[in-house]
């Protein structure tokens, strides 16, 4: 039997996936920013701010980023003192954040090229390993969760922010509609790109739910794992130790 992927509402077979997800972030990357400011009315960056604050960024201490491509979260832990290696498979996408980080004066972080699935980093190398609304687009989320465990020192710690199926009442109806009607529009207007948006609005609705990723962060050998639903779950935070 083939090993198949889901790429939005597709299945795809499992060695295409990886190619077509880069396709998609290289066409998008210019205006990925402008976009998520444009899908979320602005609200990214607030959790942003809370996932980071629930990350609790020391001086000094190794974080990995995994893709954190344009820098986002990477900029937030910078600004404590922590040093960040900002990891993306996408080239593109760690060129924006490059350029980014000249101009707000930022120095001292370090941009790698790299597979989440397949990292270059040796064993417990990091204090600290995050990854904000990336994980769904990986093939094989069990390989990543894996690749996040071994590349953490004892002690070390796991953040993922990933959208996932809000459970209010009434919100996931109206979200639903705004999100498979009008994004893929606001793709179109913004990045003359309506495909690449209706294929990340669809990807969210093929995430595991919240107790299921839970369950699979724990089957990667974290501990003490931890959700913190926002918005009734339309976002999460994910959380888990090694030890």
């Amino acid at each position: 039997m083939n090993d198949t992927a889901s790429f939005g509402y597709r299945d795809v077979d499992a060695a295409e996936k990886q190619g077509m997800v880069r396709a998609v972030f290289s066409n998008v990357a210019s205006k990925y920013d402008l976009m998520n400011d444009a899908m979320s009315g602005g609200a990214h960056r607030l959790w942003k701010d809370q996932f980071v604050n629930r990350v609790k960024p020391r001086k000094d201490e190794q974080i990995l980023d995994m893709a954190g491509g344009t820098g986002d979260i990477a900029f937030r832990m910078h600004r404590h003192g922590a040093r960040v290696t900002v990891s993306d498979i996408n080239p593109e996408m760690l060129a924006v954040g490059v350029e980014r980080a000249k101009k707000k004066g930022y120095e001292g972080l370090i941009w790698s090229e790299q597979n989440a699935e397949e990292l270059t980093f040796g064993d417990r190398a990091f204090d600290a390993y995050t990854i904000a609304f990336g994980i769904r687009n990986v093939t094989h989320i069990d390989q990543a969760l894996r690749e996040a465990h071994r590349v953490l020192k004892y002690g070390g710690r796991f953040f993922c922010l990933e959208f996932s199926t809000t459970t209010w009442p009434g919100f996931a109806d109206v979200y639903d509609v705004y999100s498979h009607r009008l994004v893929p529009k606001l793709g179109k207007l913004f990045a003359n790109d309506e495909d690449s948006y209706r294929y990340l609005i669809e990807s969210i609705r093929r995430f595991p739910p919240m107790p299921k990723f839970e369950g699979m962060i724990r089957e990667a050998g974290f501990v003490n794992t931890k959700v913190e639903p926002i918005l009734g779950g339309l976002v999460a935070i994910h959380s888990g130790w090694k030890i």
